[in-house]
């Protein structure tokens, strides 16, 4: 683990919160690079948990393990419901969906490039 710290860069932060996601056996895990794109953070991470209550689970061990390592709190919303948790560690928001939950909202799709348009354009 890494010695608890306020500099913690977002690529560090995202290699413990993708880390943590894996250990906990989150499925279907996508990180998307936001730089560049919004204000709101450098990476968004989107995953799902089998139930409400592994959705729960792997939303309260990484806000445990960002606090632990960085020394930064969460904010956490929608853990109650165990549907959808939002996770905003600050640099990285990170997204655990049920899978029906999760294919209904279709959230990655809203930020992933149009059908290779951006690739095509050099």
């Amino acid at each position: 683990m890494v010695a608890a710290t306020d500099t913690a860069t977002s690529d560090t932060l995202l290699a413990t919160i993708l880390s943590s996601l894996s250990d906990d056996k989150a499925e279907d895990i996508v990180q998307i690079d936001l730089r560049g794109k919004t204000e709101i953070g450098d990476y968004m991470v989107i995953c799902s948990g089998r139930s409400s209550r592994q959705v729960t689970a792997i939303s309260e061990k990484l806000a445990q393990t960002v606090k632990d390592t960085f020394g930064r709190t969460s904010k956490v919303e929608g853990k109650d419901t165990g549907d959808w948790v939002l996770i905003d560690t600050g640099d990285v928001i990170v997204h655990v969906f049920r899978p029906e939950v999760r294919e209904f909202y279709q959230l990655e799709k809203m930020w992933q490039p149009m059908d290779g348009s951006e690739s095509a354009a050099n």
